[in-house]
């Protein structure tokens, strides 16, 4: 199947036409996930009360829409991105509801993202007006939440150009990311104090980074080998990630650093087995 578009006229092409909507839905998984990592600098940075706590408005320029400072930089730099990213959700789903060829489950799961994202532009404006802990949590997950429905939408749209070498790299990306994720975790450094915005940073870089490749690994793997026991080992990386996460975000408490290393563990586990499974099938 198909997802490119034509146009037999001469009038200039739209952008969809010039690129497709195979194109369109990467591009927009890519200002999500890029709309979160400017997120976590705001937050890691304290930057999420600046803007003198306005919102959707700043602290400077004609009508106080520009940053006037650094910190004001950060959380006005992200809600710039985060409104293209909004922008290109809306076109996707549109995109995706309209064109005949595209799956219906991922428009389905396209428009799902545009319906939660009133939800997360709402939840960032109270992270602005009340920066506490239980709305940044919400604001997180959500986040997550439409990172995951783009990145399941674009695996499926890009699904016929993916092959068996694919999920093996899939898997290798995991292998990486995850020894990256422990060493910069609360768990490894030396306390709260020490775990610097940068860190943070590129923690959440490769936290997305993890996801993503379970959830490859796992879409592609199982339409790709026959053998059972190599499934279920690809598909039992991505709950085993979010649990990875969850609990990988909970560190910070004592009592929450075993479950969180027993993740890794059984995580680490599931990436090597996979490996060997799908070099050997």
């Amino acid at each position: 199947m198909s997802y490119d578009s034509h146009t037999s006229d001469s009038s200039p092409r739209s952008l969809l036409d010039r690129f497709g909507f195979p194109h369109l839905i990467a591009t927009t998984l890519v200002l999500v996930a890029a709309t979160i990592l400017l997120g976590i600098a705001a937050k890691a940075t304290g930057s999420g009360l600046a803007c003198e706590a306005n919102w959707p408005q700043c602290d400077a320029g004609p009508f106080n829409l520009f940053p006037a400072n650094l910190p004001s930089f950060y959380e006005w730099f992200h809600r710039f991105v985060a409104m293209f990213a909004g922008f290109a959700i809306i076109g996707s789903a549109l995109a995706a509801w309209r064109l005949p060829d595209v799956d219906r489950r991922v428009a389905g799961l396209v428009v799902l993202g545009m319906v939660l994202t009133p939800v997360q532009v709402a939840l960032g404006r109270e992270t602005v007006l009340q920066y506490e802990t239980p709305i940044l949590s919400l604001h997180f997950w959500t986040a997550l939440l439409i990172f995951t429905l783009f990145v399941v939408a674009t695996v499926l749209v890009w699904e016929p150009r993916l092959s068996r070498p694919h999920v093996t790299g899939a898997l290798a990306v995991g292998v990486v990311a995850l020894p990256l994720h422990i060493a910069l975790s609360p768990v490894v450094g030396t306390g709260v104090a020490s775990y610097s915005p940068t860190m943070q940073m590129v923690q959440y870089g490769v936290t997305l980074a993890l996801l993503g490749s379970a959830i490859v690994a796992a879409m592609v793997g199982r339409n790709q080998f026959a053998d059972r026991r190599t499934v279920v080992t690809l598909l039992a990386a991505p709950p085993l990630v979010v649990a990875v996460l969850f609990f990988g975000r909970k560190a910070v408490d004592p009592t929450l650093e075993l479950p969180y290393l027993v993740a890794a563990g059984a995580l680490l586990v599931t990436f090597l087995a996979g490996i060997r499974e799908t070099r050997l099938d």
